[in-house]
C-alpha cells in the first residue's frame, strides 16, 4: 500500500496560517495616524520674547514720561531730606490739559475750554527739583513764594505778603539774608517761584539767585524709596495763615 497525498484545491478559499503563540502582530495604521506630531518651531518662542521685550520697553518709556529718580546730593534740605536719599520725582505734577485743544484744530472752531491740572497746580510748600538760574546741576528746594508774592526777611524769619511764615519743620529763627539782593522785599514775578532750602544756613537758594521761571522746574519730589527706613511720601506743609498776593496788594 502506498501513501496517498492530496494537493490543495486552488478553487477553495485558503485559511491563514495560525499565528505562533507569543509572536507579535504588527497592525498597520492609517497614514495620518502613523506620522508623528510635528515639533514646535523655535520661531514662535523668539516672537514671544521679542513681543515681551517691546512691551517692557513701552512701559519703561511711559513711566519715564511721568516719573524720574533723583538722589539728594548735599545737606541743604536737612533735617527733612538727607544726603544720599533717593526720590521719585513727578515730572507731570504741574502739567495742564485743556480738552478744547482736541477740537480747536478743526477749521473755524475756536473754543476756550477749561484748563485742568491732573496732579494739582503749584503750591507753596512743595519740594521741587529744578534747573537753577546759575546753570549748575539740578537743585532741590521748597517753594516759599508764588507769582505775585512779596518775600522779606526780618529777625531770622521769612515774611510772605507781610505775614510771618510758620515753619515747624525747621528750627525757629534761623533764616537770615546773606546777600544784598534779599535785604529789601522781593516781589515774585509772573510765572515765577521763590524757593528756600530747609537748612537755611547751608543752602544756595533764591536768596542768592532770586525768583526763577516755573518752566525751569523738572518736577515735584513725590516719594522717598531709599533708604527703606525713610520709605514714604515726601513731606509737604501748608501755610493757611498766608494771605493771597492779590489780597495783600488790595486788588
Amino acid at each position: 500500500m502506498t501513501d496517498q497525498t492530496t494537493a490543495p484545491d486552488p478553487s477553495l478559499p485558503q485559511a491563514d496560517p495560525p499565528a505562533l503563540i507569543g509572536e507579535p502582530v504588527a497592525e498597520q495604521l492609517p497614514p495620518e495616524e502613523a506620522t508623528s506630531n510635528p515639533v514646535p518651531k523655535k520661531s514662535g518662542a523668539v516672537r514671544e520674547t521679542i513681543e515681551t521685550l517691546l512691551l517692557a520697553l513701552l512701559i519703561f518709556v511711559a513711566v519715564r514720561q511721568v516719573v524720574l529718580n533723583f538722589r539728594v546730593d548735599g545737606h541743604s534740605m536737612d533735617p527733612n531730606l538727607h544726603n544720599g536719599e533717593m526720590l521719585l520725582v513727578n515730572r507731570r505734577s504741574y502739567s495742564d490739559f485743556n480738552p478744547a485743544t482736541l477740537i480747536n484744530w478743526i477749521p473755524g472752531v475756536d473754543v476756550d475750554g477749561h484748563v485742568y491740572h491732573p496732579f494739582g497746580g503749584i503750591s507753596r510748600g512743595d519740594i521741587i527739583v529744578f534747573n537753577p538760574p546759575n546753570g549748575d546741576k539740578p537743585y532741590i528746594k521748597r517753594i516759599i513764594g508764588l507769582p505775585g508774592d512779596v518775600i522779606s526777611f526780618q529777625g531770622g524769619y521769612v515774611y510772605v505778603n507781610g505775614t510771618q511764615l510758620d515753619e515747624p519743620y525747621i528750627e525757629a529763627g534761623i533764616t537770615n539774608c546773606p546777600t544784598a539782593s534779599c535785604r529789601a522785599p522781593v516781589t515774585v514775578g509772573p510765572d515765577q517761584v521763590y524757593v528756600l532750602g530747609d537748612n537755611r544756613g547751608n543752602s544756595e537758594d533764591s536768596r542768592y539767585f532770586g525768583p526763577f521761571d516755573i518752566d525751569s522746574i523738572i518736577g515735584k519730589a513725590w516719594i522717598t524709596y531709599w533708604p527703606l527706613s525713610d520709605l514714604g511720601s515726601v513731606p509737604h506743609y501748608d501755610y493757611p495763615n498766608i494771605p493771597e498776593a492779590s489780597a495783600s496788594s488790595g486788588n
